[in-house]
Order: C-alpha cells, then structure tokens, then sequence
C-alpha cells in the first residue's frame, strides 16, 4: 500500500483550498441569488463560461490583467441584470418553475452564441507572467496563482460580507431575502434591489470562470459541470446560505483533492457523497433553514 507524506497531505489540503475558492465564488453567487430572489439560477454555469470568455476578449485588445480582473465581473454583471430586467422580472410571481426553464434555456443560447463568436474548440489562457511560478509554503513549493485564486476569494468574500452586514442597502437586501412584501410596505423599490442582487450574483459567477481561465482552459461547454458542483455545493451548505457556501465550497474542494490520493477514481463524485450524507442528517443542508421555498 502506497504511503504518504504528511507535506504531501498539506500540499493536496492547500490544492483542495485553491479548488474550492472556485467553488466558493460561484456557490456564493448561486445563493445570493436563491437566497433574495427564490430563483434556481440554471444559467449561472454559462456566467460563469462568459466571464472565461470575456476575459480571453478584453485581455486580446487590452493586454493587462489587473484591469480585465475589474471589468470582466463588471460586463458579466451587466449581462445579468440585463437578461433579469427583461426575461426573468416578468415572470416573478408565476412560480418558481417558470424562471428555472427560462434559465435553463437561457444557458443554451449564450452557449451557442460564444460558438458562434469564438468557435467550438477549447483555448488555453496563460497564466499572467508575475503569477508564474512556485512559491515555498514551508511544506513545499506551491504554485503562485492558485495562492492569488484564493487570495481573491477571500477578498471578493470579506467584501461581499461587509457589504451585506454593515451597510444600509445591505440591510434592505437582508430584509427583502426574508419578507418582500415588508419592504414594498416601506416604499423600497424592491425590483431595484433584486436587479442589483441577480447582477452581483452573475458578476461573482463571471469573476470565478475568469480566475478558472488559466488553470484549466476555456470552452463553450465549460459551464455545464461547473453548475453541477455549485448546486452541490449549495444545496450541502444550504440554500440560500451564504455561510453555507463557504463551508462547502471548501469542504468540497478538499474532499476532492484529497480523493485524488487515496482513490483517484472517486475524485469527481466525492462530492456526491457528502451531500447525501449532509442531506440524511441534515435535510436542508448545513446552514440552511426550513421553508425557504414557500
């Protein structure tokens, strides 16, 4: 029997970090969105493939990274509130049926228009030249970008905290999240709110695809399996939960890592098998709670 190293446990721990801060962000978007809006968000996996896509475009005709990390979630955004403005909003109050197939549909068109526009092979990104490399973690060399990946995630997350918990506007999405009807009462425009959620939401999803770029290519169908995993990461987490997501996109992307070592070939399902056990012991997931969809 193969034996391992306590380094090399540490390195996949920190593997599995880097692979969950992905998991994190597109989970975080997922629930922000569910959470304020009751909407399962089918098209969130195709978000997540125009933010990779965006920022191959942008980077070709302004070649700095730093800025396509600002304007990248910044288009997604936009694209978000634009297709919330004129094809979900509609449909609010019909069921929760309705937005799930208009999304579901939604995802296949941008598939086929980044066909379209940029053909149906893969394409590799480069990594940025100052994030090349390893660095010495003291258990062993690490590579550079994959410690910026979850750099980002922690600040994207701290920020998205202090924005939902410490300001006013915070306040009235937390509010609208729990009684809607309550903050119409109050004179809110509440179709701003939702507009500026399903954006944030979308440009989370679009920043987490172009962070992805690099490190396993882009393609017209990448979103799919990614969607997989960020409703598995957020139905462990809990629906809706924003704590959840963290926890679980983590859980997950260490669970998996480590999986690589031990049994390579239940890598990609591990994750299956902490939901079931998360669902049998806890139904609505590790922070969720009761009665969210009613």
């Amino acid at each position: 029997m193969e034996t391992f190293t306590l380094d090399l446990i540490a390195l996949q721990v920190f593997t599995g970090l880097a692979l969950g801060a992905v998991y994190v962000l597109l989970a975080t978007g997922l629930s922000l969105i569910f959470g304020m809006l009751t909407i399962v968000n089918f098209a969130h996996g195709a978000f997540f493939m125009v933010g990779a896509y965006a920022g191959y475009a942008i980077y070709r005709y302004v070649p700095n990274f730093w800025l396509c990390l600002v304007l990248v979630p910044a288009v997604v955004a936009l694209a978000g509130m634009a297709a919330e403005r004129m094809l979900i909003r509609p449909l609010y109050g019909r069921g929760i049926d309705y937005p799930l197939l208009l999304t579901f549909g939604l995802a296949y068109v941008m598939v086929e228009l980044v066909r379209i526009g940029f053909g149906k092979q893969g394409l590799s990104v480069d990594t940025p030249e100052v994030l090349q490399g390893a660095a010495d973690i003291v258990i062993g060399q690490f590579p550079i970008y994959r410690l910026f990946v979850v750099g980002v995630a922690a600040l994207v997350l701290g920020g998205l905290w202090l924005f939902i918990e410490k300001t006013s506007y915070g306040l009235i999405i937390r509010a609208g999240a729990r009684d809607p009807q309550i903050v119409r009462i109050l004179g809110i425009d509440i179709a701003r709110v939702l507009l500026i959620v399903f954006g944030l939401g979308t440009g989370i999803a679009g920043l987490a695809g172009f962070l992805s770029a690099p490190m396993q290519g882009i393609s017209p169908e990448m979103g799919g399996p990614v969607l997989t995993v960020a409703f598995v990461v957020t139905v462990i987490g809990g629906m809706g939960s924003l704590p959840g997501a963290i926890v679980a996109g983590l859980l997950v992307g260490v669970v998996e890592s480590l999986a690589v070592l031990w049994l390579p070939e239940a890598a990609k399902v591990s994750m299956f098998f902490i939901m079931a056990f998360v669902l049998l012991v806890r139904p609505h997931g590790l922070f969720g709670r009761a009665g969210l969809m009613s």
